[in-house]
């Protein structure tokens, strides 16, 4: 199965069910990420930054195209309540950003 490892948060691999959003299987697993605008793809909160893999992903949604035409979204990151893990294991961060206050990082 497609896997998530976030280097500065979870220090361990994601399962990613087939269909099923970065941010669905970030919260099955019991981790709490920054969504402010509900999951709807509406704002960039709940970006991720991605160190390896990018090219395993969904191609970006028109809302993620919007947001980097805008300037909000680099090419590196990608929303995680819009993209889903087609294969493989993708490797990213939080960036600094959009970290919770209560939720302990490394690095």
């Amino acid at each position: 199965m497609p896997t998530l490892l976030v280097q500065n948060l979870l220090g361990e691999a994601i399962s990613v069910p087939a269909g099923v959003t970065l941010l669905a299987a970030v919260q099955a697993a019991g981790h709490d990420w920054l969504h402010a605008c509900g999951a709807r793809g509406r704002c960039t909160t709940c970006r991720l930054q991605v160190l390896r893999g990018l090219e395993l992903l969904t191609p970006p949604t028109e809302a993620e195209l919007r947001y980097r035409a805008a300037g909000h979204l680099l090419p590196t990151e990608r929303l995680t309540c819009q993209a889903r893990l087609l294969e493989g294991e993708v490797i990213g961060c939080v960036p600094d950003a959009t970290k919770l206050p209560h939720v302990t990082y490394q690095g």
